[in-house]
């Protein structure tokens, strides 16, 4: 259901709607505070209640609650500041590094597209795993002050290690791998673990009378969210690709910087300690919950004889040990979940923008004129038309929609979703194979190429015995060359010496090639797009001006050198295998459905899923829902890894993946019926006092007869 805007004004709905979102986004397990940003009036569920009776008692010493200074005499503690700013440089440091993440596999440990998805998808379905791992640290242990900080420390030692592992002069590669490996998981442990904590320890600063200040200070929360990740999608690709150190690409600073980021989080975080209201953790309902399913599990499977009475729901053998409110609680829950089984695969396209879809970037014309865009920031693009979306949809789109008279419930606005994730990859694929059309030709086997090199004044007839391969004369200097594109957009060269003496030749500051006389080549140089007309060539008779014109992205370039004159070297450039030639800009109409399809798919996920569950119950939910978003991620490494197959085919696999979910899940969603479980809740216990009243009746007549 979708939730209804509380404010009047369109900046305060505009504020509560993306806190809506962002909700989405980042999940908070926390079943202590999870709903805590939203007023009552708001029509988002409040808090999670406190964890069943038998959970742990609270361990540790805590304080008692303080009352937080206040900033400038209004309701908001001082210490939200410190969250808040915390929160914006945790999401930059995790946005930034898993931006330039797959280029880096590709580039710098020279994996195939394959693998360098494959890693990056497990260490996305990490990251969303190990949220209840923090969750059950907090609740149950910890509590979420220490929770934060322990696993933040854990956080910024696994950038550090990611940051030395990128630095190519330390170790081999296998040295580079180890490192990186450690710490990506450790990253992953630490973004996970945080995740269901630091927003609910937000919450925790409010005195229960300030719901409304709570609330808009949720809607900031989740804004600092969106900033740390528009922000540092754009940022740490320029790192990366314009920065240079050690002769290349540098990944180490692009990883440093977030690794800084995420130091000044931890800095900021401890600074506000004084300030902080810290509770006790109270227990972990998650682990009651798992806990019933598998006693009720274990209990059925124990007593399988016919001759034992059947029991309306399978949940209800659990009722020997657990209470029957906690049980009907169960059961709302797990209707829920039922309808999160198709969920995973909207997310294993979502996720797919940092890897095929930056992969598909790097063999595209990225020439904006006023900029060149390096591959990884076009992923900037899903948070900006995030933050435009949100406010279209919710005030004109979905009230036209409403005034139409057209039910667009909850279930039709996720498929819907799923719908326009789907159209997304179908133009990913057809944006792939216009890209193809400049590739050069796959070899099979017994095939092979010839290259033919003319360096006659005029063109010359070829001919093989047996073949006829050459039917139209070869020009001079036409030659065919490398076997395919070169990686990342980069354009690669290499030059005949055409004169009778050696030459060094000087195509940058940093690029210097000698190659020997009577027409002796080079290997290929890969170099950035760029015009090279000052570059220098240097003979025996003196230092000569190179102009090599414009190097175009994606393209190979064969560079004769013929003579000398006028104080200038005379060359002639081939262009052997096509620059990119598609642009960049046509990946833009993919981003746009797919960004309108998170908003359909997430925020009204979450908030359908929220109103159908009782309050004490939405970590459970959450829990469920972080975990579709692991699945998703699990089955993209799944295809990469067990079936290969050309982009363009994958793309359509999944595109017809997604449509099939989508009817699975309409279906299922049509026989779902809505309820309201207080309704539910309300009448659980009037049967339960209807059936002691019955059993005393039917006692006392046993016991006159």
């Amino acid at each position: 259901m979708e939730i209804p805007p509380s404010g009047d004004t369109p900046p305060t709905r505009f504020f509560e709607t993306c806190c809506r979102y962002f909700r989405a986004k980042e999940l908070d397990l926390s079943n202590v505070q999870e709903a805590a940003g939203m007023a009552e009036g708001d029509g988002v569920p409040q808090a999670a209640k406190e964890a069943q009776a038998g959970d742990d008692p609270p361990k540790g010493d805590f304080p008692v609650q303080k009352k937080s200074p206040k900033l400038c005499g209004s309701n908001y503690p001082l210490s939200i500041a410190f969250i808040v700013v915390n929160e914006f440089c945790e999401r930059f440091s995790y946005y930034g590094m898993r931006a330039v993440l797959t280029l880096y596999f590709l580039s710098f440990f020279h994996w195939d597209e394959n693998l360098s998805t494959a890693v990056y998808h497990a260490f996305s379905a990490l990251c969303y795993f190990t949220p209840v791992i923090g969750a059950i640290m907090a609740d149950s242990w910890l509590g979420k002050y220490k929770t934060i900080i322990y696993l933040s420390i854990v956080y910024v030692v696994g950038h550090l290690i990611k940051s030395v592992g990128a630095i190519p002069s330390l170790g081999n590669q296998v040295v580079h791998v180890i490192l990186s490996m450690v710490g990506l998981f450790l990253i992953a442990l630490g973004t996970g673990g945080i995740k269901p904590c630091v927003s609910a320890f937000g919450g925790d600063q409010f005195e229960e009378e300030h719901t409304s200040e709570r609330s808009k200070f949720f809607s900031i929360f989740y804004l600092s969210i969106n900033a740390g990740s528009l922000i540092s999608t754009f940022v740490t690709p320029v790192l990366r690709g314009d920065v240079k150190c050690f002769g290349e690409d540098c990944y180490a600073l692009a990883f440093g910087v977030p690794a800084a980021l995420m130091v000044l989080a931890l800095v900021v975080f401890i600074a506000g300690s004084g300030l902080y209201r810290k509770t006790p953790p109270q227990g972990n309902v998650l682990l009651e919950v798992c806990k019933c399913i598998g006693f009720a599990i274990k209990n059925r499977l124990k007593n399988r004889s016919r001759q034992i009475p059947k029991r309306d729901h399978w949940l209800d053998w659990a009722s020997e040990k657990y209470s029957k409110q906690l049980i009907g609680e169960v059961k709302m829950v797990t209707r829920v979940l039922f309808l999160f089984i198709p969920l995973p695969m909207f997310w294993a396209l979502f996720d797919q923008q940092g890897s095929r879809w930056t992969l598909q970037a790097t063999k595209m014309n990225a020439d904006f004129g006023i900029y060149i865009l390096q591959p990884d920031q076009m992923q900037f693009l899903n948070p900006l038309l995030i933050l435009v979306f949100i406010p279209i949809f919710d005030l004109w789109l979905y009230p036209l929609i409403n005034m139409c008279k057209f039910n667009f419930t909850p279930i039709r606005k996720m498929a819907t979703g799923m719908i326009l994730a789907g159209m997304a990859f179908g133009l990913a694929a057809i944006v792939e194979i216009k890209i193809n059309e400049t590739d050069m030709p796959r070899l099979v086997p017994e095939e092979s190429l010839i290259r033919v090199l003319n360096l006659a004044k005029n063109p010359v007839q070829v001919t093989i015995q047996g073949r006829d391969l050459f039917q139209q004369p070869v020009e001079a200097f036409q030659i065919t060359d490398l076997e395919a594109k070169p990686e990342n957009g980069l354009a690669a060269v290499r030059f005949i010496n055409g004169l009778s003496q050696d030459v060094n030749l000087t195509i940058d500051s940093k690029r210097f090639i000698a190659v020997q006389k009577n027409y002796s080549a080079s290997e290929y140089s890969l170099l950035e797009r760029d015009k090279y007309n000052n570059g220098k060539c240097i003979t025996e008779t003196g230092e000569f001006t190179l102009e090599l014109g414009l190097l175009d992205f994606g393209a190979s370039y064969t560079i004769v050198i013929t003579n000398v004159s006028g104080g200038a070297v005379k060359t002639w450039k081939s262009e052997d295998i096509k620059a990119n030639n598609v642009h960049m800009a046509w990946q833009l109409p993919q981003y746009v459905l797919i960004s309108a399809g998170e908003v359909m798919f997430s925020i009204t996920g979450l908030a359908f899923s929220y109103s159908q569950s009782p309050a004490s119950m939405k970590s459970v939910l959450q829990a469920g829902w972080l975990l579709t978003v692991a699945v998703g991620n699990t089955l993209v490494l799944v295809v990469a890894q067990a079936a290969p197959m050309a982009q363009w085919a994958e793309f359509v696999l999944f595109t017809v993946l997604l449509f099939a979910v989508c009817v699975i899940f309409s279906i299922m969603g049509y026989f779902y019926v809505s309820v309201d479980p207080e309704d539910l809740e309300e009448k659980e216990e009037k049967r339960e006092t209807l059936s002691r009243g019955n059993t005393i009746n039917l006692v006392t007549q046993k016991t006159k007869l």
